[in-house]
């Protein structure tokens, strides 16, 4: 069974594809050429689905960090005999000049042991199990190494040292002294290829070039000047890593079916892009990564959905990273999942859902970059002016709302918000969107939606703004009604609603539960955690409110359930404090960034907009 705790992990990246790897020295995740391919190494989730680690024989104190400016990791290890630092990452094109970062990745996983006081003895295994799993490769060593064939995946293992053959494994022993250095790197081509076996020299200097490249994209592009400056630039970082390059589209975790409660069913593949991250994810990267980056991010964005528009006018929610449409869920029974969380599922049925939201989350990211956008051409302009009456016409409509609900459709309070908020900004991007035509009726159907949540999304007996019309449930994602803008934060009702919410819809921790999911019929049994991104919403409200130390409190408190190297999960289990959910997850880190920002500016805090890359 994999058992190793969520937090015990670090994230490497190259833009494409990503890697997690122990504090002990395991690489336990890895999915190559991209994020949702096939894994190489599952241990995560599959106790038989491959790894590679690298651990010190000795018990060892170990220390982590990512080095500065970068998503590169050192962990030093300190044992009875000695002192060694290994160094890794997922190498980066060393002739980047840190704007297009992760344009041509290699598809390499660079791996150093520096030897620095006495002797450290590690062991190394190297066990990869293509196809999550179900393929157990063909090895065979080559000078400097090792060639692995197994299905599509064409692997080389870069190594100097006498390798062991096992189980469609090897292993290694590896003694540093003070001085030395010991290179290893795991190299992927598509089927066909011959991956290419590394001399020790290189593997060094794809590791130089690759810090080199985070850190000169670091200087370019993140000059955030506010609180918790220090988290704001590392997420940043991380949402960086989390996107794919050759498209621009974001994954929400680069992990599938790490459970929200252990042994439960909400588990979920997460290595996909949601339309519904645009918003908040691109005033995420306006603040930590400067307004180029959100640019990117939104021209991915428009063309995928554009031409993901239905026979009915109606929008995809989620994408691949590549822009494919289809991404139909399926289980791997043979997987027995983190801490026995089955099922174990790749694709994500979501796709399928109606999901009325993503009309305001498109043409709020158009109306975030307007200045940025320059003159848009006339399909572009054709294709917002749709949405917009597309939001016109079905905002009346249930549907699965932000939370992707498996149970029935309902008439979703921030659905309708979010209905509000594509009709608002379309009604301020007409001139750009040569709509003027159209000002009329959309104003119309904008103080209608208005009208209808401040009457139906009110409950008086819960005193606050509620889940689904009519009812008196509440949920997390009502704290979005002032972060939009459809209300300001002080207005009686959202002060009421932010107070409800902290007081009923918070742990033992005082972190923020999307909802009580004994109350609502989600279409699923199992229990959850707490949502970070809840939690940063909670404090976002407050500081738009001027409530900037019950803000700062609360952003604190979420903050600190960040790993050792600033990673955050999904979630937090409400009684343990333990990480849930894929990890890292985008819309943690959108949510401090976007919180901090928020602080930031109550406090009066550095420049109202962040300066361009």
């Amino acid at each position: 069974m994999s058992s190793t705790p969520i937090a015990e992990h670090a994230l490497l990246s190259d833009c494409h594809s990503a890697a997690l790897t122990t504090r002990d020295g395991s690489i336990d995740w890895l999915c190559v050429p991209r994020f949702d391919s096939p894994s190489v190494f599952g241990r995560l989730i599959g106790t038989d689905a491959g790894h590679w680690a690298i651990t010190s024989v000795e018990r060892a104190e170990r220390t982590r960090r990512y080095l500065d400016g970068t998503m590169v990791l050192e962990t030093t290890v300190r044992t009875g005999t000695g002192l060694a630092r290994v160094t890794e990452a997922m190498a980066l094109d060393p002739d980047e000049l840190g704007h297009d970062l992760g344009r041509d990745a290699p598809g390499i996983v660079v791996r150093e042991i520096e030897g620095v006081e006495g002797a450290v003895t590690f062991d190394m295994e190297f066990a990869p199990r293509p196809d999550y799993g179900r393929v157990r490769p063909l090895l065979a060593g080559v000078d400097g190494g090792l060639l692995v064939r197994g299905g599509a995946c064409v692997l080389a293992l870069s190594f100097p040292g006498a390798l062991h053959p096992g189980d469609s494994s090897v292993s290694a022993r590896i003694v540093v002294r003070a001085g030395e250095r010991v290179n290893a790197a795991l190299h992927h081509q598509p089927e066909g290829g011959r991956p290419t076996v590394f001399q020790p020299a290189e593997i060094t200097e794809r590791l130089r070039g690759t810090i080199a490249a985070w850190q000169r994209w670091s200087a370019v592009h993140q000059a955030y000047e506010g609180p918790s400056a220090d988290l704001v630039y590392h997420s940043g970082r991380v949402l960086q890593a989390l996107m794919y390059q050759p498209t621009g589209a974001i994954v929400a975790a680069p992990t599938t079916s790490l459970p929200e409660h252990v042994g439960g069913d909400r588990n979920w593949d997460y290595r996909f892009a949601w339309v519904r991250d645009a918003s908040l994810t691109l005033d995420a990267l306006w603040v930590a990564a400067c307004p180029d980056e959100a640019h990117k991010f939104f021209s991915w964005m428009a063309g995928a959905v554009a031409s993901g528009v239905d026979a009915h006018g109606e929008l995809r929610v989620m994408f691949g990273v590549g822009e494919e449409h289809d991404l139909s869920e399926r289980e791997l029974p043979h997987l027995e999942g983190w801490r026995d969380s089955r099922p174990v599922r790749i694709g994500n049925d979501a796709w399928r859902q109606r999901q009325l939201d993503v009309y305001g989350e498109l043409l709020g990211a158009a109306h975030r970059l307007r200045s940025y956008l320059g003159a848009l051409d006339p399909s572009t302009k054709r294709f917002l002016r749709g949405v917009a009456d597309v939001a016109a016409q079905n905002w009346r409509s249930v549907d699965n709302g932000i939370w992707e609900v498996r149970g029935e459709p309902r008439h979703f309070l921030h659905s309708k918000v979010m209905c509000w908020v594509a009709l608002d900004r379309a009604i301020e991007l007409a001139p750009t969107i040569e709509a003027g035509h159209r000002l009329d009726d959309w104003t119309a159907s904008r103080d209608e939606i208005r009208s209808a949540i401040l009457r139906d999304g009110w409950n008086d007996d819960a005193g606050a703004f509620t889940q689904t019309f009519g009812s008196r449930q509440l949920d997390a994602s009502s704290l979005v009604m002032p972060i939009v803008g459809f209300l300001p934060a002080d207005d009686p009702r959202m002060l009421t609603t932010i107070d409800a919410i902290e007081r009923h819809l918070t742990d033992e921790r005082g972190l923020v539960l999307r909802y009580r999911v004994e109350e609502a019929d989600d279409g699923l049994e199992s229990d959850e955690g707490s949502f970070l991104l809840c939690t940063f919403w909670l404090a976002e409200a407050l500081a738009l409110g001027g409530e900037v130390e019950r803000a700062r409190g609360v952003f604190e408190r979420a903050a600190a359930y960040a790993n050792d190297v600033g990673l955050m999960s999904e979630e937090v289990d409400g009684q343990t404090g333990e990480m849930l959910g894929n990890f890292p997850q985008a819309f943690s880190h959108v949510g401090l960034i976007n919180a901090a920002w928020a602080i930031a500016q109550a406090e009066g805090v550095g420049s109202s907009e962040p300066r361009s890359g």
